[in-house]
């Protein structure tokens, strides 16, 4: 089953969704209304609301309190992405010109202050004082990430396990509340929610390290963006780490690095792709994310045996042969 078959199964609540999404960053600030649609309508795989709708299917499934979940967490990763694209000065995104190079770094930076604050204005109409608990700090995690991710720019000295907690902290983390807060709104039982939470960590991981390894090995008529951008902009990935690990490599790949690194994003990066392909560092990266796939499955064979935990299988299987 491919993905799309998934968002079938859910079509009707996705068309809802999809419809909330462009309703909540309506508001009386035309511009600001404008550059937050102008965002949205770029797409998306809309991983997280699809998350929130099947972990909703655990308890009792009512659209209308998930949609008060689902909205908000593709808002929040929304938002995420406008100041990601200000930080790595991106000029396209899902083959879409960025907030930032339509309009400009200011409009783009309080645009996504504006989807944030639409996204928590939205989860109001929850009264549970654990789902805001969990958000909020998920939220916080996201700002650490970020904040880890400026600080290790062209950093080749940074470890493994750095790199891992960043990604937990950028990308896993929300996913995986995605999944708990799903079952959480629809009252499904705590140990359900727990499990969801480990899938959904995972499943996270899984995705970020294969979005990596796209970033190296994808064109850019699949990723939306040229090959090899995640280095011009100084985020050194797994496959890099691994790669750099290689003693015959090491020195002509940190070269290229500095090389593109002095350049400022002007030179191109394909010598050092080249290198990294020649590595060992795709193959290993691509291991590591099996293997919390293969954790992502084994939290969902502890749950009950029905549609929804065949479908959050057939995600994680996506998740790591995608090819965008």
């Amino acid at each position: 089953m491919k993905l799309l078959d998934i968002f079938g199964l859910l079509k009707k609540d996705m068309d809802y969704i999809e419809k909330e999404l462009y309703r909540s960053v309506q508001g009386e600030q035309k511009l600001l209304s404008e550059t937050s649609l102008h965002l949205l309508k770029a797409g998306g795989k809309r991983l997280r609301p699809v998350f929130v709708l099947l972990g909703g299917k655990f308890g009792t499934y009512d659209i209308e309190r998930l949609k008060l979940i689902a909205v908000p967490l593709e808002l929040i990763h929304s938002a995420s992405l406008v100041h990601d694209d200000v930080i790595d000065n991106a000029e396209t995104r899902r083959g879409k010109p960025t907030v930032k190079s339509k309009w400009d770094n200011r409009i783009a930076m309080y645009t996504g202050d504006y989807i944030y604050g639409k996204a928590l204005e939205m989860t109001a109409g929850l009264s549970e004082p654990a789902i805001h608990r969990i958000l909020a700090k998920a939220m916080v995690q996201m700002s650490i990430g970020e904040m880890e991710q400026i600080r290790d720019f062209f950093n080749t000295g940074q470890s493994v396990r750095n790199y891992l907690l960043r990604i937990r902290r950028k990308t896993a983390l929300l996913i995986a509340v995605s999944c708990q807060l799903g079952a959480l709104a629809t009252r499904a039982p705590e140990h359900i929610s727990s499990l969801l939470y480990t899938y959904g960590y995972n499943v996270g991981m899984a995705f970020q390290i294969q979005d990596d390894v796209l970033d190296l090995v994808g064109t850019e008529k699949q990723l939306g963006k040229p090959p090899g951008s995640d280095m011009k902009q100084g985020n050194i990935t797994l496959p890099v780490l691994y790669a750099l690990e290689e003693e015959h490599l090491r020195e002509p790949l940190l070269k290229e690095i500095s090389r593109v690194h002095h350049e400022e994003g002007r030179a191109s990066a394909s010598d050092a792709i080249g290198m990294i392909r020649q590595s060992q560092g795709i193959a290993k990266a691509e291991a590591l994310a099996d293997r919390y796939m293969k954790k992502a499955l084994d939290a969902l064979d502890q749950l009950p045996n029905i549609k929804t935990t065949k479908n959050l299988r057939d995600i994680a299987h996506f998740v790591v042969k995608r090819t965008h």
